[in-house]
């Protein structure tokens, strides 16, 4: 089994660990890809048309051999909207052709073997520098990969200090690519809360949080997740597999330890 060098805050290696078989999990985007789209599914909302909407009008069709066409017309006289088309998908305020249903089942489903192939696959593709510059990450001043730090870096608090140790793991290019990716949304979006769009840059993965979310939230594109709450989408947002991820000691062996079937 070979091994992988810690990093402690100042970026340089204070030890070594043992590279769990999970790493070395053959890469399955087909498997990723359906377990993502299931994740992202429950977020769906349900949306639906007033049944009769449309339908509220004494329209009726005259039928056929007056010269006319065949579609439901207003009854009555001396008003604007007699004798005007109404009711049918065609006309103005009539009913949709296909009106989307609130009963559609939009929540898709992905089975516990699945998920757990597709999390292992996810999890050794932050393992593979060739997938991982595939993504679009700049990590030529990156040490190694997988990148694992102490568990030191959950004590860090202010977001100055979480700055300092992106630079010295080499991971601030990364994080300079996502500042310059961000651009702003025209129209209703800023609005609506999406009003800018930014790229993914480094994930951090923790077992304890002693406030290290709270310093790493500020800076652009960084993502920090717990071990324990880790899924598919985290490492392979959009369906993309090979995000930078920063590992502690002991996320590894818990990520391990949930894998192999543990609590």
């Amino acid at each position: 089994m070979s091994s992988i060098d810690i990093y402690d805050l100042d970026g340089k290696p204070k030890g070594k660990m043992a590279l769990p078989k999970v790493f070395e999990v053959r890469l399955r985007p087909d498997v990723i890809s359906k377990t993502v789209i299931a994740i992202q599914s429950h977020r769906f909302q349900p949306q639906g048309r007033d049944p009769m909407a449309g339908k509220r009008t004494t329209a009726e069709t005259v039928g056929v051999g007056k010269k006319l066409s065949r579609i439901p017309r207003v009854k009555g006289e001396r008003h604007p909207r007699a004798g005007s088309g109404a009711f049918a998908p065609s006309t103005v305020g009539g009913r949709l052709t296909h009106p989307p249903n609130p009963q559609k089942r939009l929540r898709k489903r992905s089975n516990k073997r699945e998920s757990s192939l597709a999390l292992a696959s996810a999890i050794a593709a932050t393992a593979n520098k060739e997938i991982v510059q595939r993504r679009g990450h700049r990590i030529d001043a990156v040490p190694s990969l997988p990148l694992v730090i102490g568990d030191d870096i959950e004590g860090v608090k202010e977001t100055k200090d979480a700055k300092e140790l992106l630079k010295k793991l080499g991971l601030w290019n990364d994080v300079e690519r996502v500042i310059g990716s961000i651009k702003r949304r025209s129209g209703r979006a800023s609005l609506r809360g999406r009003g800018r769009k930014m790229a993914r840059g480094p994930l951090i993965v923790c077992v304890e949080d002693r406030g290290m979310i709270s310093a790493f939230r500020n800076i652009p594109g960084v993502d920090t997740v717990r071990a324990s709450d880790l899924n598919v989408e985290h490492l392979a947002p959009g369906t993309h597999p090979g995000r930078l991820t920063l590992w502690t000691e002991s996320a590894v062996k818990a990520i391990d330890h949930r894998l192999k079937g543990g609590a």
